[in-house]
């Protein structure tokens, strides 16, 4: 009898009659979107679209030209 109760505990142990549970994956983080842009000192940078205010002009040549440090 003790060697029967045995069998079933070691069964009950390696998990035949337990359930398997369901794992929910995590789902992967949202990117953000981001834009490049290059600095007056010439550093490139990405910044969230979301904190960027959309230009109402676009920017002339001579604008470039005096915005350029050298």
């Amino acid at each position: 009898a003790a060697l029967g109760i045995l069998s079933v505990w070691s069964f009950l142990k390696m998990g035949i009659f337990s359930k398997k549970r369901n794992l929910i994956a995590c789902a992967p983080p949202a990117e953000k979107e981001t834009m490049k842009f290059l600095t007056q000192e010439g550093v490139l940078v990405e910044v969230d679209i979301a904190r960027i205010q959309p230009g109402k002009e676009k920017a002339t040549n001579r604008d470039l030209q005096e915005w350029i440090k050298r």
